[in-house]
């Protein structure tokens, strides 16, 4: 029998070898919101259970035949789907100590002796009713946590990659004034254009920090929208990523100025960027960055001359934990970062997708509502 259940239905497993018991208890208990299945061994109340996962009270008989409601209950509890589930044993046996035990002991939350008091009954059956739905409400708050404990982990990975970049190239002038120094007198101009460079990398990183100190206090609905320079902003990311000599990142014009959460846009140019730099393999590396209108939303690009990406590994390239069996690095990756890019670019509307051959470089194309 199929039934077709919503949220605020309470669904009670009535289980009595008698079917006039059942009846009787059915028209007892009766009331708007609350579904009723009959069972008359128990058996057939296991296979009702195995089959409905909304069931959350069992009215269960003592005394069948074949299998009694203390086995019953016992195999409930013993099954981890099962346990959960409330079951008031329902018995014309003398209410002596013993046998009160053995229910409790085989799993039952309550007991009610025959002949059953109506109003007792009603009153048992209602408080687990109400305890039923506090549940269900915990579940949802559980389920809830763990959602906002993903979007955090997340937000921590965001975080960690974007701020790894301008810090690497930090470290890697460091070191080379260090090696310059060591090796001779570094000239005051020469000093003093590594000094700026460093200025500037820090300089972006404290607001970097800010930013994101900023969008991790504030909910989705209030964190800053603020008008950005999309041109001056890759152009930033682009300096701070301190590509190596050999690879070149071009900036086409021109580029709009947009009304957004510039946070969020910053990392989806960031990551495809820093991708590109990290996986060219050509001895003339070349990087393109652009953008053409698209009615409501800006189509961005970031073109490289690398490896490409084989058709086969296209589709799957953006699901999470899923990594290029490109060769040409050997730096390691998560596979976190482009399933990442794309919620972010889901969530404005738009969409990313890739254009690419193997040996002639990709394309990575993505929306961004103006």
């Amino acid at each position: 029998m199929y039934i077709n259940y919503v949220a605020n239905e309470f669904t009670i497993l009535l289980v009595d070898d008698r079917e006039e018991n059942l009846i009787s208890l059915e028209e007892m208990l009766a009331q708007e919101g609350r579904l009723f299945i009959k069972a008359t061994s128990g058996n057939e109340a296991l296979r009702h259970v195995l089959k409905n996962d909304r069931i959350g009270l069992i009215m269960l008989d003592v005394q069948m035949p074949e299998m009694d409601g203390f086995e019953v209950a016992r195999l409930l509890k013993a099954n981890p789907k099962t346990r959960h589930i409330s079951i008031i044993f329902v018995t014309a046996i003398s209410k002596e100590e013993q046998y009160v035990l053995r229910g409790f002991e085989e799993g039952a939350v309550d007991y009610l002796q025959k002949p059953l008091d109506i109003n007792v009954t009603k009153a048992k059956v209602r408080v687990f009713e109400q305890l039923y739905f506090y549940q269900q409400e915990l579940k949802k708050t559980a389920g809830e946590l763990e959602s906002i404990n993903k979007q955090l982990e997340k937000f921590v990975y965001i975080v960690a990659h974007d701020l790894k970049s301008p810090l690497t190239g930090i470290m890697a002038l460091l070191s080379l004034l260090e090696m310059k120094s060591e090796r001779q007198a570094v000239k005051p101009e020469e000093l003093r254009e590594y000094v700026d460079e460093l200025k500037q990398a820090t300089y972006h990183l404290s607001n970097m920090i800010t930013s994101i100190l900023e969008y991790s206090r504030k909910s989705v609905a209030e964190q800053t929208v603020e008008e950005v320079d999309v041109q001056r902003l890759v152009k930033e990311i682009a300096f701070l990523l301190f590509p190596p000599k050999h690879i070149e990142i071009r900036v086409d014009e021109p580029m709009p100025v947009l009304k957004t959460k510039k946070l969020k846009l910053q990392q989806v140019f960031q990551n495809l960027i820093s991708n590109a730099v990290k996986y060219n393999d050509k001895p003339n590396g070349l990087i393109e960055v652009g953008s053409r209108d698209a009615g409501s939303y800006v189509e961005f690009y970031v073109r490289d001359n690398g490896p490409g990406i084989r058709a086969d590994e296209q589709e799957q390239l953006f699901e999470l934990f899923r990594t290029s069996h490109n060769t040409a690095h050997t730096e390691s990756s998560t596979g976190v970062g482009l399933n990442i890019m794309k919620m972010l670019v889901e969530e404005q509307g738009g969409k990313i997708r890739v254009e690419s051959e193997p040996e002639q470089g990709s394309t990575f194309y993505f929306d961004w509502k103006k």
